[in-house]
């Protein structure tokens, strides 16, 4: 029987780790991730993103503290809360010489699945993942994109109510992260939980509802994405122009404008500063406003603020 939906994916109470060296990788970090939601744990490389998905998965032991996974507790029934999880590590970790068919099929066996069963399992996870057709094809053949939805058909071969990614898109370029983001998308539509560690910011704001934001050993920001966003001051906007644009500017005190071609200029303003006031002035200079957009990255100025680490935001 299933717990009830209010029962979170994943309770985590002030969980600590430090390393044999020393190292306090986690310092009491508590967080909870409702059914259904798709979670960010950002922060930059070092933060403990890792070592908290590594607890969670039962690969790192813990300090202190306590996990719950769908009510479950991770060290007091292990096997039954490892049930609920599905893992997909930052590290391509299948053998290369087997077939795509044969990972999904053995992987499901180590949790008891009967082989029929699993045959059937694997077929749907390729076809869901696009690589059906590549079922019996040597692995080490795969394109990086199919490669890494390999990994996360693995992991879905045993039905998890919660899936795990630790920086899947890491080191892959913008069409296969994107290819990505539409599989994990659809999966999370059907209704497993997601967890996603990143560092690209971009990713989280696509595909996250909520986040959290760990840095240093510590969640220094967690939320809805959106209302996370409304924290900062200023407000980004693209504005396309008709015509030539005067020089120099118009100057709107406590904006910022500037032209990043002969048709294009962006606009940084405060959140509380009235837009029809900013188009009265740029009306008064001759600019005609075609059209508009918000600038959509506000998720890394957020970051860059709660952290004041530029580097580590990239």
């Amino acid at each position: 029987m299933h717990p009830d939906t209010h029962t979170p994916a994943l309770r985590i109470h002030e969980l600590r780790k430090t390393y044999d060296n020393g190292v306090e990788a986690l310092k009491g970090v508590s967080l909870e991730v409702a059914p259904g939601d798709f979670y960010a744990l950002l922060g930059p490389n070092g933060a403990g993103k890792s070592t908290l998905i590594g607890i969670t998965s039962s690969l790192v032991n813990k300090s202190g503290g306590t996990v719950e996974v769908f009510g479950i507790d991770l060290e007091r029934d292990r096997s039954r809360a490892m049930r609920q999880i599905g893992l997909v590590p930052q590290e391509l970790n299948f053998n290369m010489f087997e077939k795509p068919l044969d990972i999904c099929v053995n992987y499901a066996g180590f949790y008891g699945m009967p082989r029929r069963q699993a045959l059937q399992r694997a077929e749907q996870v390729l076809k869901d993942a696009q690589l059906w057709d590549k079922a019996d094809k040597m692995s080490r053949t795969l394109s990086g994109g199919m490669k890494r939805r390999l990994m996360i058909a693995r992991a879905m071969m045993t039905r998890p109510r919660l899936l795990i990614l630790d920086e899947p898109t890491a080191g892959v370029d913008i069409e296969i992260r994107r290819g990505m983001w539409k599989t994990l998308r659809q999966i999370n539509t059907e209704g497993t939980t997601i967890i996603l560690t990143t560092h690209y910011l971009e990713e989280a704001e696509h595909l996250c509802r909520h986040l959290a934001i760990i840095d240093r050993g510590q969640i220094i920001e967690r939320g809805p994405i959106k209302s996370l966003l409304t924290k900062l001051d200023m407000e980004g906007f693209v504005l396309d122009v008709d015509g030539e644009l005067p020089h120099p500017l118009p100057h709107i005190p406590g904006a910022h404008l500037k032209a990043t071609d002969p048709q294009t200029l962006d606009l940084q303003m405060p959140r509380a500063m009235d837009l029809n006031h900013v188009f009265a002035v740029l009306g008064e200079a001759g600019i005609r406003v075609r059209s508009m957009r918000n600038q959509s990255n506000r998720l890394e100025e957020l970051f860059v603020r709660l952290t004041g680490r530029q580097e580590d935001a990239a």
